[in-house]
This record gives structure tokens, C-alpha cells and sequence, in this order.
């Protein structure tokens, strides 16, 4: 199988399932929500397709159970309930780890027999309880006729096969002509579709697609349907959309979309990728002027939507006679068959194991790159090559004045290089929050809470490494909030608050940093509580306690193996989690902050750069050692004449705030350096040796003292691994022109 088109097929499925997640917990919330139930509905659809297209039969045939059951919900024949949507849930869950299989082995070995046959359990027990609204056949043939596959039709205009009439000539296309019973001579694609003659709004058109010569006619197909569909309804196909998407057809296939304008729909399907030829023809006269169409309350209805619902005969003209699913299975027996599931859905069957283990976010493989940007990048590419000829002229010819103009012209092609590039790699914040939805929902059930997830600003952009990195970290804070923070309904109800709790993500970005908070209105951080389990667990004793403020009591849940939980469960207690955080954003050159208010809540807040692969710094000598300093860090350099000892301690004043001085030499004891505070001038007291650079109040209220400060240059940092990784006061090192390796500062931790 080509790699390019499997990778193609993970990336969609990936996004695919967490969106149908997100529909299904709108749906679930809000069941009348017909919105949802179209975008769950297209999204199963487009899972089927896809497994089937890339030869996996078995994931193929539980999407294809999915679809059916939320078909029958879709046309209100079934109600939404709470166990049909575990068990929908279920089926997703397991789609997931066939997925992650197949991304990890190339093939997957999950049986989805059993899963399989709960779904189309719950179908059968519903439709022989005749519940819900079920499909009443027997009507249905006494107002007009059904084919043997089930398809409704108007007053016997439409053949057993289910041709579509179209009135007019249609040499081009291919049709054929015939007599109906209303007298009319009329004429239809050659082919078996069939079309409620009230099941469009706008209008119907046919096209009949052809696709050339493909490897995979199967994939191109379902490429072509799918962009069609993001401007149309598809009111049906020949041969059916699953032999379509399975490359089961021969050079061409017919598309009948609910449409008005010719002209439009041929210019989408002419626009459709890997589509070669179109023929188009409006149907929309003779389903309009045909007589009432008969059966209306059964709805429209597919093959497949008739086997999802058991419908086990149906009437034809003269008689009737058992019709087979599309599988060719025996029609469902009166007691709706299988007994894996029960007739309410089936949850205590439905297993919940299937899903991902901890809920992490895997490492995100591929982005989505706008045309524009490609066009840019392309620009700039032959800008530098042409620039890197004149470049060498220059230099073969001795013509030092143009090598130094072509290296200007250089050095601005590579910074906007570099920006593009940047740019190209920014994802938004919901291709990882975008699951956390599901997690929570999972998680408040087992918790018995009721909670109400919320996000905001998921379109913020980071770079794909700060996202990819994020993922745990966020997701231990939204766990942490739902196991610790949000009380019980009782007890929240005892408080005077509403019984359902609120946890909110939101993120914002501040020039080039963002910042994600996460806030809950939970019972909020206990300090006394967190002092005892403190002196009990040997992190801090009773007299550094004591001398502590609230906020450095907060900050003990981020020590290693800290935990206040009572217990260990399969959520919390163990005392890794709020740690992996705090130690993940510092290697991204971030910080964490913990505010709180007993009774009211907590709001954990991560404050990271956009980008981290290039950084601007400042170059400080100290000795014979160089150290960068992240220029964005950097408020003022200045000498050390106006540093003044107070208590013993150095300092520096500046707009009525105290700065204390760290000296870079003495922390990290380089040799030869100069220590300022040790050399006094004679008359003032002042120190007048090395300088000093002050940092910005944001980051940390401190300055930095240096022997010298040299340049400023944009370096790539690589983040310390191994032993070396949380080094306190070092973020990573950067390689310079020279091949010298300078180490990067973290001023947060130094």
C-alpha cells in the first residue's frame, strides 16, 4: 500500500473520530440538535468509506454499524438515549485503536465481531418492539409500492429496480426511454437510483463522473464525493456510494445532488479533485410533476438504512416476498435476534476499555499548510538560489563590495525564510484540546460529577513542538480539576452552588507568548491542608512552612510525588502529574502559576512562547565562559554603578522596584570572573566593575550581573536531554557560527 496515501488515511481518520466525538457529546447534550446528528452522521459515513477504501473490512463494518443506528436516529425511527450513546461511544472508542493499530503495525487485530453485533442488536430489539417511531412497512405498500430492496416509490412511476425518471432527450448521457403508467414518456440515467420526489429542497440534478485511469479508483472516488459534498446533498449514487468508495465501478458512476443550477454543479464537479469528465443532466421537471408520492411517513430510505432497521419484507406490485440485507443474511426474526445486547441499548455490554488508555495526545505527525504559504516559500526558495549565484560571482571575481551587498540581500531572504517557515509550522491549540471533551465526560461519569467543559481561543496558534508537548500537561491540570477541584453534586449543592461544576480552558495570546489557563469553581486549594501533607511527606519541614506565603504553598503540588489525595485511585494519588507539568514548561522555556480561593476555585496558568526552535539572545561574558540570554527576558542593560547593599544583599532600584543582583559567576562558579560587590571605589562605595542586565518584571524581578555584554544574534536552541534536562537556570545551548556551544539561561529558574 503507498505510504503517502495511508499517512493521508490516519491523518483524516485521526481528525475525523475527534470530531465525531465532539458531535456526539452536542448530541448527547442536546438530542434535538439536528445539526450534530448531520455532522456525526457524515462523519461515520466518511470512516466507513475510508476503511473500506484501504482494504480494512472489519473497521469498515463497524463504522458501517455505527452509521446504520444513527441513521435510524437520524430519521427519527430510534430516540437518542443514553445507552445508545455509550454504546455509540463504545464503537468509536474501539475505531480509535484501530486506527492508533494500523498507524503503529500497518494492519490491526482487533476482533469488532462482538462490538458489531450489539449495534445491530440494538436495532433488531427496537424494531421488534416497534418502538420509537419504527418504519410501519404494511402502510408504506398500501399507499404506493416498494422495490424489493425497500425503496419507497411514487405511485409506480418508478421501476423495481429503482431507475430515476427524468423527462427530455438525454442521447448524451446514455439514458433510456420508456412509458410509465401516467402516460408520459420519460427517460433515466442507466442506472438503480432512487430519489423521494420530496426528499430535495432545491432541485435534482444528475452527473455522471468519470475518473480516468487510477491505481486507486476506490480512494480518488471518495476524494471526488467528498468535495462535492461540502456544497451539496447527495441524494443518491449508481452503483451504491460503498461499491463506489470500494473502486467497485467501471469507467464512469452517476451522482444525483439536491441542486438548482446546472452551470454551478458542473463547474464543483469539474473543480473535483482527480475527476476528468462530467455529464450533466436536470431531473428536477419530472419529480416534481409526477403524481403524490406514496409512503412519505416511512421517510427516505436506502438498502442500508433498511437492513439497520430490520425491515425484513416489503411489498411489490402484485404480492410480496422476503428480501435479504445487503450481505446477504436472513431477515431478522420477530424477537429481534441477538442476545448480546439488550433492548436498551445494550450499555452493559459496551465496554469502555476499547478507548485510549490515559487519554494522552499523540505526537502530531502533519499539518495543514495554506496554498499562499507554499506560494511564499517557493518565492523566497528561487530568490535564494539566485541570490546564492551572484554570491559566488562575487567571490570569483574579487568583488568584495557585491559579496557584501548579495550577503545583505541574503540575510533578509533567510529572515523572511524563516518567518514563512515559522509560520508553516504553527497548528492550532484545538488539534490537542479538540479531545478533551470526551476525556471529560468519561472521566465525570466515573467520578459520579456533573460538569460542564467549556474552551475558548482554540484557534490560538503554538508551534507543533510546544503543542505536542503540551498535551500531558494539560490534560494532567484538567484531571487534577475534575478529581480535586470540582466537589460532588451533593456537595456542591450544600455550598449553595449550582450542582453541575464549571471547568474552563482559555487561552490568549500576549506579543509573542500564550497564555492557557484552567480554571474550575471547585472548593479551591486548601493551604492548611497542603502544609500537613507537606511536613507528612517530608517535602518541607514545619519552620520553612511557616515562613511560606500562600502562593508558595501552592506551588508544593507541582513537587515530585506530591500528592493530597487520601487515596490512591485510578485518577489521582500517586503524586505524578502536576510535577510532569511544572517540569514540561520550564524545558519549553515557560512558567506555570497556581491561583486559588477556598470555596470559590482554582485557575492553573501556563505561559509559553509561540516558538522555540529560534530565539534572539543577548551574549554575556562572564570570565572565559559565554552565556546567551533570551533577548525577549531583557528589560535594560546598565553598569553596576548604581547597585546598593541592603541587608547584606545587592540591589539595583528602578522606578521604585527593588531588584536583587544574581551574580552569574558565583552561580555557576565560572573561573576568572569578576564579582563586582568584592571592589569598592574609593569616595562613593559604589562598584564600577562588569554590568549589569535587568530583566523584565514579568519574568522574573532580578538583574543579571556580567563582565561583559557582547552581541545580540538569533541562534537555535536545542533543550538539554538526559541527566542534564531541569538544570536549574539553564534552558538548552545553541551552536554558534564558529562551532562554539554557548549555554542558553533560564532566568525563571536561575
Amino acid at each position: 500500500m503507498d505510504d503517502q496515501y495511508l499517512d493521508a488515511f490516519l491523518r483524516e481518520s485521526e481528525e475525523a473520530i475527534t470530531e465525531l466525538n465532539n458531535s456526539l457529546l452536542d448530541l448527547e447534550s442536546d438530542p434535538g440538535d439536528r445539526e450534530a446528528m448531520d455532522e456525526i452522521f457524515r462523519r461515520a459515513h466518511t470512516l466507513k468509506g475510508n476503511f473500506g477504501a484501504m482494504g480494512f473490512e472489519d473497521a469498515s463494518n463497524l463504522a458501517h454499524a455505527i452509521e446504520d443506528l444513527l441513521d435510524a436516529m437520524r430519521q427519527d425511527e430510534m430516540a437518542v438515549t443514553a445507552d445508545r450513546m455509550d454504546l455509540i461511544f463504545a464503537g468509536v472508542d474501539m475505531i480509535e485503536v484501530i486506527v492508533r493499530e494500523i498507524d503503529q503495525d500497518g494492519e490491526s487485530s482487533t476482533d469488532t465481531g462482538e462490538m458489531v453485533a450489539q449495534l445491530r442488536a440494538v436495532m433488531d430489539d427496537h424494531d421488534a418492539g416497534g418502538e420509537d417511531g419504527a418504519v410501519d412497512t404494511e402502510n408504506a405498500a398500501a399507499d404506493g409500492e416498494a422495490t424489493a430492496d425497500g425503496d419507497v416509490t411514487a405511485d409506480g412511476d418508478t421501476t423495481a429496480d429503482g431507475d430515476v425518471p427524468a423527462e427530455g432527450d438525454t442521447s448524451d448521457i446514455d439514458a433510456q426511454g420508456d412509458t410509465t403508467p401516467s402516460g408520459g414518456t420519460e427517460t433515466s440515467f442507466e442506472g438503480d437510483i432512487s430519489v423521494d420526489p420530496d426528499g430535495f429542497e432545491s432541485g435534482a440534478i444528475g452527473v455522471q463522473l468519470g475518473l480516468g485511469d487510477s491505481d486507486m479508483p476506490g480512494v480518488d472516488a471518495m476524494l471526488a464525493l467528498d468535495a462535492v459534498e461540502d456544497a451539496y446533498d447527495l441524494l443518491g449514487t449508481d452503483p451504491d456510494r460503498d461499491a463506489i468508495e470500494d473502486g467497485d465501478y467501471d469507467d464512469t458512476f452517476v451522482v444525483v445532488v439536491d441542486a438548482d443550477d446546472v452551470d454551478a454543479v458542473t463547474a464543483t464537479f469539474e473543480d473535483a479533485p482527480e475527476v476528468e469528465s462530467v455529464a450533466v443532466r436536470d431531473l428536477t421537471s419530472a419529480l416534481d410533476g409526477g403524481t403524490d408520492t406514496a409512503g412519505t411517513d416511512a421517510g427516505p430510505s436506502r438498502a442500508e438504512s433498511a437492513e439497520a432497521a430490520g425491515t425484513g419484507t416489503a411489498s411489490s406490485a402484485g404480492g410480496s416476498e422476503t428480501a435479504s440485507s445487503d450481505d446477504g443474511s436472513e431477515t431478522a426474526s420477530s424477537n429481534g435476534g441477538s442476545e448480546t445486547a439488550s433492548s436498551n441499548g445494550g450499555s452493559e455490554t459496551a465496554s469502555s476499555d476499547t478507548g485510549p488508555e490515559d487519554g494522552s495526545v499523540d505526537e502530531i505527525k502533519s499539518v495543514r499548510v495554506d496554498v499562499d504559504q507554499l506560494d511564499d516559500l517557493h518565492g523566497l526558495v528561487e530568490q535564494l538560489v539566485t541570490s546564492r549565484i551572484k554570491l559566488r560571482r562575487a567571490v570569483e571575481t574579487d568583488d568584495l563590495d557585491g559579496a557584501t551587498e548579495n550577503l545583505n540581500e541574503l540575510d533578509k531572504i533567510t529572515a523572511n525564510l524563516q518567518n514563512t517557515v515559522m509560520d508553516m509550522r504553527l497548528i492550532p491549540l484545538k488539534k490537542v484540546v479538540g479531545k478533551f471533551p470526551r476525556m471529560v465526560r468519561d472521566l465525570s461519569r466515573d467520578l459520579e460529577k456533573d460538569v460542564e467543559f467549556t474552551i475558548e481561543g482554540e484557534d490560538i496558534e503554538l508551534d507543533r513542538t510546544i503543542l505536542t508537548e503540551i498535551s500531558d500537561p494539560l490534560m494532567h491540570i484538567i484531571r487534577n480539576a475534575l478529581d480535586h477541584g470540582i466537589e460532588s453534586p451533593d456537595e456542591r449543592e450544600a455550598a449553595g452552588k449550582p450542582r453541575t461544576g464549571q471547568i474552563e480552558l482559555r487561552a490568549s495570546r500576549e506579543r509573542d507568548h500564550v497564555i492557557i489557563e484552567v480554571e474550575d469553581d471547585g472548593a479551591g486549594l486548601d493551604v492548611e491542608g497542603i502544609r500537613q501533607k507537606a511536613i507528612e511527606q517530608g517535602v518541607r519541614s514545619p519552620e520553612e512552612l511557616e515562613a511560606m506565603d500562600r502562593s508558595s504553598v501552592y506551588d508544593l503540588v507541582f513537587h515530585p510525588g506530591f500528592s493530597t489525595a487520601d487515596e490512591v485511585t485510578g485518577t489521582s494519588g500517586r503524586g505524578v502529574g502536576m510535577d510532569v507539568v511544572h517540569d514540561t514548561v520550564t524545558q519549553l522555556d515557560g512558567s506555570v502559576n497556581v491561583e486559588s480561593e477556598p470555596g470559590e476555585g482554582t485557575t492553573v496558568s501556563l505561559r509559553l512562547p509561540v516558538t522555540m526552535a529560534i530565539v534572539k539572545v543577548l551574549f554575556v561574558e562572564v570570565g572565559e565562559e559565554e552565556y546567551g540570554i533570551p533577548l525577549k527576558n531583557v528589560d535594560e542593560i546598565t553598569r553596576t554603578t548604581d547597585v546598593k547593599q541592603i541587608n547584606g544583599t545587592e540591589v539595583i532600584k528602578h522606578d521604585d522596584d527593588i531588584y536583587p543582583v544574581v551574580h552569574l559567576g558565583e552561580r555557576f562558579e565560572v573561573p576568572g570572573a569578576h564579582n563586582g560587590h568584592r571592589e569598592e571605589i574609593a569616595g562613593n562605595g559604589h562598584k564600577d566593575d562588569g554590568m549589569l542586565v535587568r530583566i523584565r518584571e514579568s519574568e522574573r524581578q532580578v538583574a543579571l550581573h556580567c563582565d561583559e555584554v557582547n552581541s545580540q544574534e538569533e541562534v537555535v536552541v536545542k533543550p538539554l536531554e538526559g541527566i542534564l534536562s531541569g538544570t536549574p537556570g539553564l534552558s538548552g545551548t545553541a551552536v554558534l557560527g564558529d562551532g562554539n556551544i554557548v549555554h542558553i539561561l533560564d532566568v525563571v529558574t536561575l
